[in-house]
Parts: C-alpha cells; structure tokens; sequence
C-alpha cells in the first residue's frame, strides 16, 4: 500500500521482470486517469469483454491504438460497436520507453522500444484476471504496466503452466511492472484487488487501473 512506513523496494521477480514501486509520481498518475477516462468514453466505450466459450470477464476494457478481443488484434471494435479505437499518442510512447529505460537501466534499445497499444483494464473491488499469456502480438518486445489506484495482488508465475512457480507481488497505486526476454511470455494474473487502498489525489476514489502498453508487431498494409 502506499503510504507505509517502510519504502518499498525495486525488485527482480524473474529474469527479465522488474517490479518498480512508486515510479509515477502522483500528478502524472491523475493525467493518465483523465486520459483513460476519456478513452472510456469512446469511440470504443468501456466494455466487459465476452469470451468466445460464453464467459466475460469481470474487468471492463478499453483499448487504444489496436483493438483487443479474444484472441486477436483489430483497428475496429467488431465485437463493441465497430468504430475505430482511439489513436496512440506520441506521449504514451515516450512514456513507456522511459518505463523500459528505469526498470532495465537504460540503453539504446529503449529508445528502439515502440509500443502501438494500449489495453488500460478497471478493475472494481470484486474483478479479478485469470492466469494468462500475453501472446497475441508478433514481436517479443517488453510488456509495460502502471497501475493506478487500488493495490493488488498481482501474480507473476513461470512460461509453461497456470500454476507453481509463481510470486505474488503487491502494486500499489504508482508501480511499474516491466517483464520481457526470458519472462515475456510468463503466465500472470491478479487474483486479488484491495478495496479502500486508492489514493483519492490521484483521481480515482476506487478501483484499479492497470494501463499495459505493447509492441503488436502488426501492420495496416495487407
């Protein structure tokens, strides 16, 4: 939680997977709130997300740049309302290789890192996320996720199964969670949100955001 007496520690989870607490400073939190609410509004509205075996998930979507839908990328929302999603901005870009360069020291290959999505997920108290891969995209490029709001138990395992090895780790309002290489296609998830753990300064009075950026690798030519 953020807060606590103690500073939390920057860790290693895994090869590859850097958990960075309080990395957004409170006022950038707020403006990425605003932008996400925005987003929320359209064109492409936020959404529970159906799943092909008759399922949706509790967590409500939005997505920016490319549309997600299970299991695959679109520029229109074909399963919403089929409009075109929300441009990418410069800044969202800029704002993950700065992310990428904090949680892996900085190089040349930050400023190659090109992210072209955005899929921001609000959880509410009772939302949860399934062990899961982040497979759709074509390039093997790190995943970067800031979450804003309510701490959650965010569970980071191991490239080949849903269950053990895994670590649990808690993100507060403000952590980034960076994780390519080795641990790009680890399965992860969120089987718990804590309630009444937000910061209200940051503009949400509950909840969570987790805004994940993504290279997809995909192209509009044919």
């Amino acid at each position: 939680m953020s807060g606590t007496l103690f500073p939390r520690e920057r860790a290693v989870v895994a090869p590859g997977a850097v958990h960075v607490p309080g990395w957004l400073p409170v006022e950038r939190q707020r403006e990425l709130v605003e932008a996400c609410r925005a987003w929320a509004r359209g064109p492409v509205p936020l959404r529970h997300t159906a799943l092909p075996g008759g399922g949706v998930m509790s967590v409500r979507t939005v997505c920016v740049g490319w549309h997600w839908q299970p299991y695959r990328y679109t520029r229109t929302a074909d399963d919403v309302n089929g409009a075109r999603v929300a441009e990418f901005p410069d800044w969202l870009l800029e704002l993950g290789r700065a992310a990428l360069a904090e949680a892996y020291g900085g190089s040349e290959a930050d400023q190659g890192y090109t992210p072209d999505t955005a899929l921001i997920n609000f959880y509410d108290g009772a939302a949860r996320m399934g062990m899961h891969q982040d497979k759709e995209e074509r390039s093997g490029a790190p995943v970067v996720s800031l979450s804003i709001g309510d701490t959650c138990v965010f569970r980071f395992g191991n490239t080949e199964t849903r269950g053990r090895p895994y670590t649990d780790v808690e993100l507060a309002s403000g952590d980034l969670f960076v994780f390519g290489g080795p641990a790009r296609f680890a399965y992860h998830g969120v089987p718990k949100v804590r309630p009444g753990t937000a910061d209200p300064a940051t503009g949400m009075s509950g909840g969570r955001l987790n805004i994940t950026l993504r290279e997809t690798g995909l192209s509009d030519r044919p």
